[in-house]
Parts: C-alpha cells; sequence; structure tokens
C-alpha cells in the first residue's frame, strides 16, 4: 500500500511540476502566415518558403483528396539548391512527417514529433492544447499527386501577445536596418512559451539569456507581463552560473525604471538580496564563488531545489570540456584566453553593479538604511576592484586576483558597469577596441553599452553593421537565419541553435544608446533622449513606454548640422542631452545657451537644430 502511495505522490508531484512550468493557452496567440514563395522542384515535389521561422506548426488543406501519402520535410534551413536541408548541423531544426492521405476540404494538422531534451522536466512547457510545435521557415513537399494549386498550406505560428505596430525603425544605414528587423522578430518569434527561455534547444530560462531579451522586448513592445512572469520564476528556479544568478537584480530594477511597479521589488526583496551574492564578500568587498560560505544552507536559501549544486563562474560561453559532447574551434571558447581565478574580475564588476542597483531599490522602497549601506558597499567594492584589478602600469584591468593576463571581458564589464576611473577611460577603450568582437554575442551586449556610454559610438556601430568575417550579425542573416543565433557561427558552438534571443544587442543597443532613449525616472514619467548616431545621415524611430510612444526623427544637412523631430506622448518630460560639442542649439526656435549639456522637451512636437 505505501508503494502505491508513493506512487501516487511522485506522479501527482510531477503534474505540479509541470503546471508550474507552463503558461495558460490565454496568454498565447497563434497567427497564420501564407507562404512567400512556392517553388516546383519536379514532378509531384515543391518547395515553400514562408518567409521567416516561427515556432509552430503546419496547416494543410486540400481541395482534392489524394489516398497516397505525402511527405513533408520541414525546417529551418535550406541548401543552395532549394530543398530543406535534412542534416542540419547543431540544434538547427529539421523534422520528416509522413502524411497518409489528404482529404479533401479537411484542414489537416502537420503532427511533430517532441524532442526529449525541450519537453523535458526543466523545460517550459506548451499547453497541450497546442500540440507538438518546433521553429521551421521552410517545407519540401513529395509525392503531392493533386494539383498544388488546389493546396492551401499555411504556417500556424504560436507567441505571446504582441504589438508589431507598437515600435519601428530605419536609418541611411541598410545594414543596421535588417539587423533590427531580425531582431525584432527574434523577439516575438521566442515568446511562444510564455516565458523568456533560451531557445529550442532546452527551452529553459536562463537569467542572463532573460535579461537581455527584456530589455530588447522592452524596446519594441509596452508588454510587460512576460517579463514579469519570467523574473518572479528566477526567484525560485536560479540557475547555476555565478554571473546568471547576479543578472537577478538587473532584471528587477529595469522592469521598475520601465514600468514603475514597485510591488515586485517590495515582494521580493529580501530575495535579491540574497541574488547579489553579498553573503560571499570578503572584508575588502571582492566575493569568489569559491568562498566556504557558499554552503548548502545558501545553495537552498537561494532557491536551488539540489543542495549539491555548484556554482561556477562562466564568464562568457567556455572552452570544450569532456561532459559536454562537443568540441570548440578555439581552445578558449569565446573568453578572450580569460584566466578564470577564484577571485576575478568579472565576477566583482557584476557584484559591483548589483550592489549600485540595490541601493536604488532600498531608496524606492524607502529604506533609507539599507539604501546606505548598499552605497558603501558599492563604494568599497568599487575601491577594492580599482587597486586590486586596474593594472595602472598598463591602463588597463587584468582577469582577477593573482592573473597576469588581461581579456576583453576584464575591461568591457568594468566600463559598461561605470567602475573605470576618469582617468583610465581612454586606455581601457583603447584595450577593448584592440581586441575587436572577442566575446559572444552574450558579450556583445555589455561590450556595447560600455562603447556607447563612453563616447564610442562611432566603433561600436561598425561592430554592429560589420559584415567582414562570420563574428558579427550580418553573419546570421548570410547564412540563412532570420532569428538571432545562439552564436555567431555554428564553429564557434556546434550544438547551438538558430532562434536565441540573447543575440539581441543591437535591438535594444540602438534605441536605449544609439537613439538614447530610456527612462530617467521610473515609470518614464521623464525620459532621457541622448542620441549618438554616428555616421547615419537619416533616421526614424518609434518607442514604446507604459505612457504611450515616442516618435523620433534625425536628418543631416550638407553642413552636417542636425535636426531632430521629436514627438512625446501626453504626461512625460524628457530631457534631452547634448552630446557634442555645437556652436548653435535651437528647441521649437528659441535659442538654447551653446554650454548647456541638456535641456527639457515639451509634450507634442519638439524640433531641435543642432549647428556645428
Amino acid at each position: 500500500m505505501k508503494y502505491y502511495n508513493f506512487i501516487i505522490f511522485f506522479l501527482l508531484m510531477n503534474v505540479v511540476v509541470q503546471a508550474q512550468n507552463s503558461v495558460k493557452p490565454s496568454q498565447l496567440e497563434t497567427t497564420l502566415y501564407s507562404p512567400k514563395e512556392v517553388i516546383k522542384i519536379d514532378e509531384n515535389h515543391y518547395f515553400v518558403d514562408f518567409g521567416k521561422a516561427f515556432f509552430g506548426t503546419v496547416l494543410v488543406e486540400s481541395k482534392k483528396s489524394q489516398n497516397d501519402s505525402v511527405i513533408f520535410h520541414v525546417g529551418e534551413k535550406k541548401t543552395d539548391t532549394n530543398l530543406v536541408d535534412k542534416n542540419p548541423s547543431g540544434t538547427i531544426r529539421y523534422q520528416k512527417i509522413k502524411l497518409e492521405s489528404l482529404t479533401s476540404n479537411q484542414l489537416q494538422t502537420i503532427k511533430f514529433v517532441p524532442d526529449k531534451r525541450n519537453t523535458g522536466e526543466a523545460a517550459i512547457l506548451i499547453p497541450d492544447t497546442f500540440g507538438v510545435i518546433m521553429p521551421f521557415r521552410f517545407v519540401e513537399i513529395e509525392n503531392l499527386k493533386v494539383p498544388i494549386e488546389s493546396i492551401k498550406i499555411q504556417q500556424k505560428a504560436l507567441h505571446y501577445k504582441f504589438n508589431d505596430d507598437a515600435s519601428y525603425f530605419s536609418s541611411s544605414n541598410a545594414i543596421l536596418d535588417s539587423i533590427w528587423d531580425l531582431c525584432k522578430h527574434t523577439i516575438k518569434a521566442t515568446s511562444f512559451s510564455g516565458y523568456y527561455v533560451d531557445g529550442d534547444r532546452e527551452r529553459i530560462p536562463y537569467e542572463a539569456d532573460a535579461y537581455i531579451n527584456q530589455l530588447s522586448h522592452y524596446s519594441v513592445d509596452n508588454e510587460y507581463s512576460l517579463a514579469r512572469r519570467t523574473n518572479a520564476y528566477f526567484i525560485e528556479n536560479p540557475t547555476w552560473p555565478t554571473e546568471w544568478l547576479l543578472h537577478t537584480v538587473l532584471m528587477f530594477h529595469a522592469d521598475y525604471m520601465y514600468t514603475g511597479d514597485i510591488e515586485p521589488l517590495i515582494k521580493h526583496y529580501e530575495n535579491l538580496k540574497l541574488k547579489t551574492l553579498m553573503d560571499l564578500e570578503r572584508n575588502d568587498g571582492l566575493i569568489s564563488s569559491k568562498s566556504p560560505n557558499l554552503n548548502k544552507e545558501l545553495i537552498k536559501k537561494l532557491g536551488f531545489k539540489k543542495p549539491n549544486t555548484k556554482i561556477k563562474d562562466i564568464i562568457d560561453w567556455p572552452p570544450a570540456q569532456k561532459d559536454t559532447g562537443w568540441k570548440l574551434a578555439t581552445a578558449e571558447g569565446e573568453r578572450d584566453g580569460y584566466e578564470i581565478v577564484d577571485t576575478n574580475t568579472a565576477v566583482n564588476a557584476f557584484y559591483y553593479y548589483n550592489l549600485k542597483l540595490m541601493a536604488e531599490i532600498a531608496e524606492a522602497l524607502n529604506k533609507e538604511e539599507d539604501a546606505i549601506y548598499f552605497k558603501n558597499k558599492a563604494a568599497t567594492t568599487k575601491k577594492t576592484i580599482n587597486e586590486k584589478f586596474l593594472d595602472k602600469s598598463k591602463g588597463f584591468y587584468i582577469d582577477g586576483e593573482g592573473s597576469n593576463h588581461s581579456s576583453l571581458h576584464a575591461n568591457m564589464l568594468p566600463l559598461a558597469f561605470d567602475l573605470v576611473p576618469k582617468e583610465y577611460v581612454k586606455s581601457v577603450t583603447a584595450f577593448i577596441k584592440s581586441r575587436g568582437m572577442a566575446c559572444s554575442v552574450y558579450g556583445a551586449q555589455y561590450l556595447l553599452e560600455g562603447l556607447y556610454k563612453y563616447d564610442e559610438a562611432e566603433y561600436a556601430s561598425k561592430l554592429i553593421t560589420d559584415t567582414i568575417g562570420d563574428r558579427n550579425w550580418w553573419n546570421m542573416i548570410k547564412v540563412g537565419s532570420t532569428m538571432t543565433m545562439e552564436a555567431w557561427d555554428l564553429k564557434y558552438k556546434p550544438n547551438s541553435d538558430w532562434n536565441h534571443a540573447w543575440g539581441t544587442a543591437p535591438l535594444n543597443i540602438v534605441t536605449r544608446h544609439m537613439w538614447g532613449i530610456t527612462p530617467k525616472t521610473p515609470g518614464f514619467k521623464i525620459a532621457e533622449i541622448k542620441p549618438q548616431l554616428s555616421d547615419l545621415k537619416t533616421s526614424k524611430i518609434k518607442v514604446p513606454t507604459k505612457n504611450g510612444f515616442i516618435y523620433a526623427e534625425y536628418n543631416i544637412d550638407i553642413n552636417k548640422n542636425a535636426t531632430y523631430k521629436i514627438e512625446l506622448p501626453k504626461n512625460m518630460e524628457a530631457e534631452f542631452v547634448v552630446q557634442d560639442s555645437v556652436s548653435k542649439i535651437l528647441h521649437n526656435n528659441k535659442k538654447i545657451k551653446k554650454n548647456k549639456s541638456s535641456f527639457m522637451l515639451e509634450n507634442g512636437v519638439n524640433i531641435i537644430e543642432l549647428q556645428y
């Protein structure tokens, strides 16, 4: 009897776990897409291109019956001869489905075989009402004996509610526009589970993936519930990399700034304090995942279900390991040769930023003592980082305590998180520029943020629009993906997929740094607009906020004088920041003192003229 009770308990618990890892069907939507192109390959053999990949399935309806079977090859990748690639590398998806017959005037669904890994216990599950889905763009049909004109074939895409008209971007740079469009489509298409997941290989939320996804999502839509659900998920479901845990505070802080809603901060304040990993802090203000304080009790408090979980520093995508089942083409992976010492620069840069944001969160919650406490801790940590990790003789940072090596990551993270003393900004940025794109698509988020923060817009823009080689977003388009990829190319991560939203850095960078449109105060009551449009001659952008939409246009004339037209929604103010030295500033035909670095914009239309 006890044995049967145990079995019943186990089954019930499994149902509970799966229920927690799924989203309600009402929160998801389906959209039907018709083919962009249908090509006849041979007799009874056709190739269908839907234009873009979505997560979903294929619907087929025929006006005529066919008693013989029809073969469908469905996938994300095609060959050079307009066939579905049946042996794609990595985790690029392909399935072969046999439909026994076609019944006239009956809608039939191509039923995919579920993948064991992304439908397992740890994955976010798709509601049964939607059936099994996979990402695909192409369908190849064999043995179709009825006329192709009698067939109606559709791509049934599953996604979270998404307002396609909430945002747009265009510019004088066609490459940049294509990359922005690639990223925006990725945000919509990868929302299929109702959570920010890592892609199709696992369909599991990871904090670093989710943070970049969140910033990009907030840049193209004013729908915040998906991010809220994901943020709450991480409270009880953290992941093992040290830096991933240190993204939790970043996600909650970003949500507060965009929405102004303080309730998630109130509800999870104590847990956010834990997720800073300040329990690992030494007397000098630095932390290490090798700390003896990282014991089973703390592991449990952090939310891990397994007390033997090992927290490890990841820095960026790691080198090949014996237990990974795949090999990287380079010995160091995407770490730029980072020497991972016990107490290192990357982890402590994230730790400092956590403390800085926790001080702001404490102030928002009127916890004055906590705010002072976190400010003091942040100051101590910053001081120690610059004393121990900044090699003043070279002018840039080493990888950590006891290391003699300096990597891109050890410098771009301090720059992005405002750790670099003013007198060393020039030498740190020079070192960063000497390394190029020596990081993964994830690391690119922080590389670009730091560059835009410290007047390197021209170089940052060139990184985004680079078309040479394969370590760039253009390569993703060139190889045929319509969503951002998990890695720059399969050779850098041979098990990678073609549907990873953590590759969408250019999307949020364009909005938040190139155009410089961010919330200055929580809930976008006051926006900040700080354009760094570099070599663009024209640009238009529409940015969604909680309070409505910001419309902005930019033109530069033959004398290189710039004109901005910015329209603000009602009940919103904005501070316009002038980056460059100008000889004359006009705002709605009123002269602004040229030594002013910023001025306030009005509701409605603002015309700003900058003469150089």
